[in-house]
């Protein structure tokens, strides 16, 4: 049986679950996207609050990764981290950074684009408290982006720190909380023959968000 060869170039997918009207996205986009991640959770779309963060370094060299949306208020887009993170690091250097959410099973995606600021103490506290105590755990032992000689040096770790008593098991100054406020947004819907509609957003000096439509 011969294997067939895999040609990139034929992959192909045409969107037809929805469309996407100016008038429905109303004036203030966060709002809009709430509607939408609403129905991304109805539309039971895997882990619908995953997240592309992109950052730029000393370097100006870019990275992204996948983060998980954590809380939405104010018009801030709130996720958390190890402050002494690469990414973090990233975001002491420069405030600037790119988000991005895909959801297939509704065949949409945002984008947005602003500056990050670090959450309040007692706000990452509180998140901090309210996971498992495994997640707590692993935040604690886990030296986030430095290099380690193996796996058994963070299961050591573990296994230390699963003899203590949960109230031993606290928000390490080191792990925390951030947000992202957003001055540019844009939604875009799949359609049929790559005629995607995108609409987008952008905030103007007075704060009012400006709207308009994209080409494909």
């Amino acid at each position: 049986m011969t294997e067939e060869k895999l040609r990139l170039d034929q992959i192909r997918q045409d969107y037809q679950k929805g469309a996407l009207q100016e008038e429905e996205t109303g004036n203030d986009p966060v709002v809009f996207f709430e509607k939408w991640f609403q129905e991304a959770l109805l539309a039971e779309a895997e882990e619908a609050n995953a997240m592309v963060l992109s950052t730029i370094d000393s370097g100006h060299r870019l990275h992204s990764r996948v983060v998980l949306l954590k809380g939405l208020e104010d018009g801030s887009f709130h996720f958390f981290t190890n402050y002494e993170s690469a990414k973090a690091r990233q975001m002491d250097f420069h405030s600037q950074v790119a988000a991005l959410f895909f959801w297939k099973e509704l065949e949409r995606q945002v984008r947005l684009e602003g500056r990050v600021e670090k959450l309040p103490v007692e706000v990452s506290t509180a998140y901090f408290n309210s996971r498992p105590i495994g997640s707590r755990i692993s935040a604690i032992a886990s030296p986030q982006s430095q290099v380690i000689t193996g796996r058994e040096v963070l299961e050591e770790k573990i296994r230390v720190l699963e003899t203590k008593s949960e109230s031993e098991i606290v928000r390490p100054e080191s792990w925390g909380g951030y947000k992202i406020i957003p001055d540019y947004m844009e939604f875009w819907q799949g359609r049929r023959s790559r005629l995607h509609d995108r609409i987008a957003f952008k905030k103007k000096g007075s704060g009012i968000w400006e709207k308009y439509r994209l080409a494909p």
